[in-house]
């Protein structure tokens, strides 16, 4: 009988030394969350990267206050609000410099083409978003995609071409990745999806260029890029990429 009393007077000062643990760690998390809370707030946001929108404009959009929570601030949260409101930002990388101050790098889409539609110019970026829409006569300073229908276009939302056209969407975002990419982009005029057989594509004010739907578009710009490489600075004609076996043809003016 006496065992038994010892025993459970062990049992529950035991359970009583683990209340009293989880309450201290309780009160200690409390503790370091209030003092989180308190002490680091957003005092100044530091924009870096932009060229379209000023400081300000990012500041604005991205819905972060002096006196915000900086420890508790949902960084992703800033970024979706950044590209949803500022369309051509691409990019946003925000991160905490405690203690009080949130950086925000932000990384805007390279130039973008217009697709005229309807009496509009729907600008698209090279990663294929509309980033803005002007009137059809504004579309002068930009290079025109022609030969398809955009799908309900809205600013900020992807590019969709109309279902005729859906063969051509893939292969026509492929080759804006891939100039973007090999930084051609600025040498572009033009370009057609109206031949369903070839896609073509003005370069460089000398050139008519023409590649299959479907291409490796990588391959095909080194390939251009190398016949360019060869040519006198005036020659101009149309260079044909459409050959399986890789064969590169140019047909001088």
């Amino acid at each position: 009988m006496a065992r038994r009393r010892h025993s459970n007077r062990r049992h529950r000062g035991g359970s009583f030394g683990f209340l009293y643990k989880v309450l201290s760690m309780l009160v200690i998390c409390g503790a370091i969350v209030a003092a989180l809370t308190l002490f680091f707030r957003v005092g100044t946001v530091v924009v870096t990267g932009q060229e379209r929108y000023t400081a300000e404009e990012v500041r604005e959009a991205s819905g972060v206050a002096e006196g915000d929570n900086l420890i508790l601030l949902n960084k992703h949260t800033v970024a979706h609000q950044l590209v949803e409101k500022l369309p051509y930002i691409e990019e946003v990388h925000p991160y905490r410099r405690l203690p009080d101050t949130l950086i925000i790098e932000v990384k805007e889409c390279g130039e973008p083409l217009a697709v005229l539609q309807d009496g509009f110019a729907w600008l698209v970026s090279p990663g294929g978003k509309i980033v803005e829409q002007r009137s059809a006569s504004q579309a002068g300073d930009y290079p025109v995609i022609s030969g398809c229908q955009l799908l309900a276009p809205t600013v900020g939302t992807p590019m969709a071409l109309a279902t005729e056209y859906a063969a051509q969407q893939q292969s026509l975002l492929d080759l804006l990745d891939a100039l973007e990419q090999a930084g051609m982009m600025d040498q572009v005029e033009g370009i057609r999806l109206d031949d369903l057989s070839v896609l073509v594509m003005e370069y460089g004010g000398r050139f008519t260029v023409e590649m299959p739907y479907g291409a490796d578009y990588p391959r095909k710009l080194r390939a251009l890029q190398s016949v360019i490489d060869k040519l006198e600075t005036n020659q101009t004609g149309t260079v044909e990429l459409t050959w399986d076996n890789g064969e590169v043809h140019f047909i001088e003016n």
